[in-house]
């Protein structure tokens, strides 16, 4: 399966435990189906944010998933912003492998 990489701003007002239940589910739904300052305001939701919570993560996945993620992540209210970045096909791709020699 292709690997991805998520990066996703949500808002900076978020409590914690909403924090965090955005990004467990993100990441529930990968696995179940196989605040810093911004650099400019940004209008998401009909509000304009100035401060954001950024959070990355790494995954494996088919591409039906990663466009069904994009559609909740687009609808969320506590998300500003969010890309995906197709990293590779394979794992030789994307990991480097040290090299062996002395």
């Amino acid at each position: 399966m292709p690997f991805y990489e998520l990066v996703c701003i949500a808002r900076s007002h978020l409590v914690e435990s909403n924090l965090k239940d955005l990004i467990r589910t993100s990441a529930t739904q990968v696995l179940e189906r196989g605040g810093v300052q911004l650099p400019h305001r940004v209008k998401r939701h009909q509000q304009y944010h100035a401060n954001g919570h950024y959070w990355m993560m790494h995954f494996d996945s088919n591409p039906l998933v990663v466009q069904d993620l994009g559609k909740k992540l687009l609808v969320d209210s506590r998300v500003l912003r969010h890309t995906f970045v197709k990293l590779g096909d394979k794992l030789d791709t994307v990991v480097t492998r040290p090299d062996k020699s002395l």
